[in-house]
């Protein structure tokens, strides 16, 4: 599964750890996450997040 990196702090989103402590249970692709997630380390919106390899 695809792997999305925030462009504010450099966190990776990983779908195989998901965001538990944000209600997004391992297995979520990051299209499935809710619109109003918002990144665990700075907050940033879903929009600023960009795919990565």
């Amino acid at each position: 599964m695809q792997k999305y990196q925030c462009m504010v702090c450099g966190y990776i989103y990983d779908p195989s750890a998901g965001d538990p402590d944000s209600g997004v249970k391992p297995g979520t692709k990051f299209e499935d996450i809710p619109d109003d997630w918002v990144c665990p380390l700075c907050g940033a919106p879903k929009s600023d997040f960009e795919p990565v390899d």
